[in-house]
């Protein structure tokens, strides 16, 4: 890891907003692409996804959505259900800002598409129940949009496709078939 990575880790502990939003950022714009130091900071945010600060598992979410990319161990096949767990935290926002990163760990390969698309499928046929639904649904659909545009893969639009056709009420139907145009 190069120096500039260390630092951003370090500063995400900063009292100063500021720099923990820069480190914040940089870090999730360098998992953009492959990097060969994932498993120096995984362990530690397999740690963060259960730790008392809604901050740190909504960070360490993402980030470990974003790595997934770079796990040549296919770990994240082992470790999804927690972070996926945290797309149902009980602060929304950490739960909303998880579940909108983790379409990510769909690019690492076959498997990990599948398992990420089937979970995605499977809250929005039965997230009816959950506060602040309508707001998971788009973000799923967005999530399906995302990772169709990474891998072009035509059953994951078709697949979008039939969940927008399940939402009854017509307003929010016509806002997540938006997303695909």
């Amino acid at each position: 890891m190069d120096e500039k990575t260390k630092k951003s880790f370090s500063e995400l502990e900063s009292d100063n907003k500021t720099k923990r939003y820069e480190a914040y950022m940089n870090i999730l714009d360098i998992t953009k692409n492959k990097i060969d130091w994932a498993y120096a900071v995984w362990d530690q945010l397999i740690d963060d996804l259960t730790n008392s600060d809604a901050h740190k598992r909504s960070r360490a979410a993402q980030f470990l959505s974003h790595l997934a990319i770079s796990d040549p161990e296919n770990r994240i096949l082992y470790d999804f259900p927690a972070v996926w767990k945290v797309t149902k935290d009980e602060k929304f926002v950490t739960a909303r800002h998880s579940l909108q990163a983790i379409w990510r760990v769909g690019l690492a390969g076959s498997k990990q598409k599948n398992l990420v698309v089937d979970h995605l499928v499977e809250r929005y046929k039965n997230c009816l129940h959950e506060k602040n639904y309508t707001l998971i649904r788009f973000d799923i659909i967005q999530g399906l949009k995302n990772l169709y545009q990474e891998t072009n893969d035509e059953s994951i639009k078709e697949k979008a496709i039939q969940l927008i056709d399940l939402e009854k009420d017509q307003k929010y139907q016509k806002k997540y078939a938006s997303v695909w145009k």
